[in-house]
Formats: structure tokens, C-alpha cells, sequence
């Protein structure tokens, strides 16, 4: 991107106060490990970590090709890693807070991990590392985009594949890439995932680039392990789809606008997880997602039929499932978060990546009023959402002025805050559970 640089390794940090023992909480920006920057304004920390009196740290980490891949000739020969050089940073970043946080007025030994999307993603998968386990004390996922193949991540041979051939597309050795130009590297790494994922060289990688099965840093992927052994602050949007289907979508595509280009886009949604997608699975999925629109007397129109389609496979049902683990095997308490306060028009839903603006309360710059809104009831829905995450760093049952008493999440009771909307908060069951349904029925992606 625009800016970007291999000299990434920073942190930005703000604290009320340098004296005093505060929560910490260490924040990982999202992209699809591939984009991003804990400098975006977005995750200006001041307004968090005053109204929460928390120290408040973000930060950047290596990203695509210099980040997230795996290749044996890129072995480290001190500490013997070749792959997830990203995730290595992060961990790097958490030891560097661990040992530097009095200095900034925070408590080494209450440190609360937070990230939205691919940072949602790390956040887990950090608190799986074991030498990490003393250092975090709980985590706070935001619609994490859980890693698995062939969508979110490269299978190893295809990692390593994807190496050799930028090599031998740059004249080079894999161990020659130390050398060569990184915006060369970098438009050679996204030059083997353009165009329909049926068509690309290699099989997997078909959305994002993310961890890779190392055997080591990420010994398998998350919905082969048992979930984190500490707290736990699951959060999802109401309609994850909408910010890739709305106005401004990072990856634009043709919006449906009758059935046959409804089929189109359903079988291309599809397509990210599978090599081959019957026609009947594309049928089946667009009838199941109506009908339980219409039983629901939610919109049923081709742009929101898809908008539920996409949000949902990648991003709502992992999470939700992923939670619904937790609580029936895990060994801490999960507590689960529906974020649902509508955005502007022409923008529509809650769409992923919202609840960044909220948490940090920066929905309130100019660049972002016009889409997340800057009256009172959005102040009141930011100073809500940091309130209760202020509280869970504080290693409390979230909780906030005028909001009910949260319960840990129990499947199947009304154990869910709805954040969002003129009520603010409220618990309530969890919401468009039957369109979750589909996919465990079709076996459409990982089973958790």
C-alpha cells in the first residue's frame, strides 16, 4: 500500500499517566495480513485509553509475502523458524510490553490482547503459544478471521510453492528474496492470487494469505486445537458482508441484481472454501438463506441475500462457533458480543471492521462521521463498548452504566449482549442462528 515500508516494527502507546499499574491492553490491527497499519487514525488510542484508564498500545507487524508464508530455505539459524514471521512480531511486541509496560504507568502482569479481523485471528492464536500463556491474561477477538484452507490460509506445499516460483519469476533463489526489492516482492506475491481462485496456480490461499501450519509457531490450525485457556471477549457484527458488498469495499464486486447474478455471486463465495461447487449447493444455499429471511422479516433482495452469504461463511459462523466451543469445553468463561448499531447510507448494516471506530471512538473523526455516525447515540454506544472492555481488562464480568448483567455465554440461552441501536444494550439469545445452520449442514468449511 501507499507508504508502506519493510521498516515496520513500531509501536504507538498512550497512558493516562506514567505512574500507577494499569490494565494494558495491546491491540492487533486487521487487513487480511496483508494491509494495515496501528498508526491508522482509526486506532488513535487517546479517547480509549483515557475513559477506560487503561494503557492502550498498537502497533505494526510484517505483512503478505514478508509476513505470512512459510519456505524452509528462509529458516532463522538462531531460532530455527522458516514461516509466520508476522506472528513472530507480535509475539516479539507482547514480550517488549511485558518487560517496558511500567514505564508507561501499566501492569506487566495484566496484559489484555485485542484485534479485529486478521488481528482477531492472531489474538487466538497467540494465547495458544505457550510461552505467551503467562503473559496474556485474556483476549478480546473482533470478528476474527480464523485461518484455515483453502480460504484463509496456504496449505505448507503451497507456501512453499508460491515462494519458489516469485524466485524463479525474479531470477533469483528463494534465499536470494532477502535481496530483492520488496515492492517487486510484493507485486509478484499478489500476482499469484489474482483473478477467480479456479484459475491460480495454487490451490489454497483462495481469500487471504494468513498463518501457515508450521508445525511449530501454529502447529495446526484453530479448529484442530482447543481453544485458550483465559478469558475470553468474543465479538461479531450483525452483517459481516456488508463491508465487502457495501459502498467502499476493499475487494469491489459486480452487485446481483436478479437471480442468475445472485447464483453468480453465491458460487463465487462458495468457491473460497472449495474446489469444485455443484450448481444444487448454490440453489440450496440461496433457498435457505430466503426462506429463513423471510421467517425472520428480514430484507430478502438478491445485494443482502449475498451480503448475509459472504459475512457469514468467512466471518460470523467461525466466530460463533468458535465461542459456542468455548463453552462447552473450555476452562474460562466466554462472554459474546452482538455488535449492531446501523451505519449511515448508503452504507447499510453493521458491517465488519465498525467496531473499530466505536472501541477507540474514533466514529467521531470527520472522515469517518459521515458512515458511523457522531450524535449522542453513537457516543453513548462508544463509551458503552469501552466501558465494558475496560471492565474485562480489569479481570471483571464485563459490564457498563445501564447495561444489564452479562452472563458468561451459554449456547442456547439468552446469554448474547446486542450492542447497538436505541436500546444500547441488551442480552437476548443469538440472533440468525438458522442461516449459521446451512453451513454445518453442507460441510462448508472447517468443522468446529
Amino acid at each position: 500500500m501507499p507508504g508502506s515500508s519493510e521498516d515496520s516494527l513500531y509501536a504507538n502507546i498512550w497512558t493516562p499517566g506514567v505512574k500507577g499499574s494499569r490494565p494494558v491492553l495491546v491491540y492487533i490491527h486487521g487487513g487480511g495480513w496483508f494491509v494495515g497499519a496501528g498508526s491508522d487514525p482509526v486506532y488513535d488510542g487517546e479517547r480509549l485509553a483515557h475513559r477506560g484508564d487503561l494503557v492502550i498500545v498498537t502497533f505494526n507487524y510484517r505483512l503478505g509475502a514478508l509476513g505470512w508464508g512459510l519456505h524452509e530455505d528462509l529458516i532463522d539459524p538462531v531460532t530455527g523458524s522458516f514461516a509466520n514471521w508476522g506472528l513472530q512480531d507480535q509475539a516479539a511486541l507482547l514480550r517488549w510490553v511485558r518487560a517496558n509496560a511500567e514505564a508507561f504507568g501499566g501492569d506487566p502482569d495484566n496484559i489484555t490482547l485485542c484485534g479485529t479481523s486478521a488481528g482477531g485471528s492472531s489474538a487466538w492464536q497467540l494465547a495458544l503459544v505457550p510461552e505467551l500463556q503467562s503473559v496474556i491474561r485474556r483476549i478480546v477477538p473482533i470478528s476474527a478471521a480464523h485461518a484455515w484452507s483453502p480460504a484463509m490460509s496456504l496449505t505448507p506445499e503451497d507456501a512453499t510453492e508460491a515462494y519458489e516460483r516469485i524466485a524463479h519469476r525474479l531470477g533469483t533463489t528463494v534465499r536470494g528474496l532477502r535481496q530483492v526489492d520488496a515492492a517487486a516482492l510484493k507485486d509478484s506475491w499478489e500476482a499469484l492470487f489474482t483473478g477467480s481462485p479456479d484459475r491460480r496456480p495454487l490451490r489454497s490461499g483462495r481469500e487471504y494469505r494468513g498463518p501457515v501450519v508450521d508445525g511449530a509457531w501454529v502447529p495446526a490450525h484453530d479448529h484442530e486445537r482447543p481453544t485458550p485457556s483465559m478469558p475470553v471477549l468474543s465479538v461479531h457484527t450483525r452483517t459481516e458482508g456488508s463491508f465487502f458488498t457495501g459502498p467502499g469495499s476493499p475487494a469491489p464486486s459486480p452487485i446481483p441484481t436478479d437471480e442468475t447474478e445472485l447464483r453468480t455471486a453465491v458460487r463465487a463465495s462458495l468457491q473460497k472454501g472449495m474446489d469444485e461447487v455443484p450448481d444444487a449447493l448454490a440453489e440450496r444455499c440461496i433457498a435457505e438463506y430466503r426462506s429463513a429471511a423471510t421467517t425472520e422479516g428480514l430484507p430478502d433482495d438478491p445485494l443482502s441475500l449475498w451480503t448475509e452469504v459472504w459475512g457469514d461463511s468467512l466471518f460470523r459462523r467461525p466466530v460463533i462457533r468458535f465461542a459456542e466451543r468455548h463453552a462447552r469445553t473450555g476452562t474460562s468463561p466466554v462472554y459474546v458480543m452482538d455488535f449492531a448499531h446501523p451505519v449511515l447510507p448508503p452504507h447499510f448494516g453493521t458491517p465488519h471492521e465498525a467496531t473499530s471506530r466505536f472501541l477507540f471512538g474514533t466514529h467521531r473523526l470527520p472522515e469517518q462521521a459521515p458512515v458511523y455516525g457522531d450524535g449522542p447515540l453513537e457516543r453513548r454506544v462508544s463509551d458503552t463498548f469501552i466501558d465494558l472492555v475496560a471492565s474485562f481488562a480489569r479481570g471483571a464480568v464485563p459490564m457498563a452504566a445501564h447495561v444489564p448483567d452479562w452472563p458468561a455465554f451459554a449456547p442456547g440461552r439468552a446469554t448474547v449482549l446486542i450492542l447497538g441501536g436505541k436500546q444500547v444494550a441488551r442480552i437476548a439469545s443469538m440472533p440468525k442462528q438458522r442461516q449459521l445452520r446451512f453451513w454445518d449442514e453442507a460441510e462448508w468449511g472447517p468443522h468446529i
